[in-house]
């Protein structure tokens, strides 16, 4: 096995198959935001130049890449997959001390992507085109899937596994070389899924991995000539940017950003099962993943019912150290994600009626890390900041309507459209919701949160640009469409169909 950054304090770039220490002397400490007196690890900003060498090993790979058969690249990635099962505990406990998440949903992110590493594997035999008819007679059309060549790839912390790993793994299975540049926050885990990979076959140049600031080893992917796509997940701002400076260099772009994923309770509903959801979803991950459930819009004559089950079950939660297998919340993963949770928090004091936490945890572990209570808000206007922004934190803001026409005009109501749920045992609103609500993944009587590997994963509105990611669409983003024309006619045409 290849002695690698994910193994010691120091995270280095993987360049052409080795790891290899930057030339940069900007180096940033990367802390456990449960324990501030622990030092995960030690993160070299990489420049724009080291950028550069990681794209051109990932050019002078791809002309032989390109042509290994796919079933056998999709073979890779079932070894891959076995070896990330080998060694998820490994995994899960570096993802907690580094990123924040209790140790079983770090579990659960593993084994998540363990399970798209087999469908991407699947993919090497399905990588298929149509044949088609043709108008002409004595002629044989065909379309065919074929790489692009190099991609970037920039992935956030928050799910520092799977987001890699439902990049990565279309891309090379569909013949493509990459450059992963992901956040410095969990550069450490990002490493032990490259090494992972390349301990599973993948040749040498095919994944390479800089470590850097968005702006520098970001720009770097961005401004290439010889890097054919971007596949961003992020924010907002960076997304926009990185459309726009994409299609200025004529780049295919993928841009998955934020979500304000509304949980709509109905009258009918099962109460206690969408208190359980609501619970999950908002708190789970410390409300750190885009489908999180920030917003629960709820008819009004079940909302005392369900806040008053909610609230109990939530302060029946504990906080703290993700590694402890009694705590149920981990920590924000910063502190300009803790600064950014308690302004909303002081701010939803001003604006709605504070049910549960609010309050800065302190004393004990509290005390050593970047920890936020779990906060509820009830009486929250449709149209106020906790129930149109996106927080990103354990902050749940519930809004009272009416009926079922005003629940789902307000759950339509904010710039974002990534994942929804609707609790009801009505089969007519059912499927109505499931018509007029404008997300791109939607559940009923299942909470927002969680996708499928073999089914696609994005959003509409200002969530997402650009083709859905996982499932059998996946490779789509990383792949070209050639037509072909196969004329047996044996002479020359005098006229033509086209």
């Amino acid at each position: 096995m290849a002695t690698t950054a994910a193994q010691g304090r120091i995270c280095r770039n993987f360049i052409n198959g080795e790891w290899v220490a930057s030339r940069s002397t900007r180096t940033v400490e990367r802390r456990n935001p449960a324990n501030l007196e622990e030092v995960v690890s030690v993160v070299t900003l990489s420049t724009a130049e080291e950028a550069r060498d990681t794209i051109a090993a990932a050019r002078a790979a791809f002309p032989h890449w390109r042509a290994v058969p796919a079933p056998a690249r999709g073979r890779i990635l079932a070894r891959a997959a076995l070896l990330m099962e080998q060694r998820k505990d490994e995994l899960a406990r570096l993802m907690t001390r580094e990123e924040g998440k209790i140790l079983r949903d770090a579990l659960g992110e593993v084994i998540k992507s363990v399970r798209i590493l087999e469908f991407m594997a699947g993919e090497g035999t399905r990588l298929s085109g149509e044949t088609l008819p043709s108008d002409l007679p004595n002629n044989f059309v065909y379309t065919i899937r074929q790489p692009m060549g190099v991609v970037g790839t920039i992935t956030p912390w928050n799910f520092p596994v799977s987001i890699p790993v439902w990049k990565i793994a279309p891309a090379i299975v569909a013949g493509n070389t990459v450059v992963l540049k992901p956040s410095t926050y969990t550069a450490q885990i990002s490493a032990l899924v490259v090494e992972i990979l390349s301990d599973a076959g993948v040749p040498a140049g095919v994944v390479n991995m800089v470590i850097g600031s968005g702006k520098e080893a970001g720009g770097a992917l961005l401004e290439h000539p010889d890097v054919r796509a971007i596949s961003f997940t992020g924010s907002n701002a960076v997304g926009a940017h990185i459309y726009s400076s994409g299609a200025e260099r004529l780049k295919k772009c993928q841009c998955e950003m934020g979500g304000k994923n509304p949980l709509v309770v109905l009258r009918d509903a099962n109460i206690d099962l969408a208190v359980e959801a609501a619970l999950y979803g908002a708190f789970a991950s410390t409300g750190q993943r885009c489908t999180a459930t920030s917003r629960v819009v709820i008819e009004e004559a079940v909302a005392d019912r369900f806040l008053e089950s909610i609230v109990s079950r939530a302060k029946a939660w504990k906080v703290g150290n993700g590694l402890d297998p009694d705590v149920d919340m981990g920590p924000a993963v910063n502190e300009q994600q803790l600064e950014t949770d308690y302004r909303y928090i002081e701010l939803g004091r001003k604006q709605a009626r504070l049910l549960l936490g609010g309050e800065r945890l302190s004393g004990g572990v509290y005390d050593h890390g970047h920890f936020v209570p779990l906060t509820i808000f009830d009486q929250v206007a449709a149209d106020s900041p906790l129930a149109q922004d996106e927080i990103f934190g354990p902050v749940l803001s519930v809004v009272r309507v009416r009926d079922f026409e005003e629940a789902v005009n307000v759950a339509n109501s904010v710039r974002y459209g990534l994942s929804s749920s609707l609790y009801t045992n009505d089969a007519a609103k059912m499927f109505t919701f499931i018509e007029r609500i404008e997300t791109g993944i939607t559940h009923i009587n299942s909470p927002t949160v969680g996708g499928e590997a073999h089914l696609p994963f994005g959003g509409t509105k200002a969530t997402g640009v650009g083709l859905r990611e996982m499932g059998h669409v996946a490779v789509d983003f990383f792949t070209e469409v050639k037509s072909v024309y196969i004329d047996f006619t044996g002479g020359k045409r005098e006229s033509r169909a086209y």
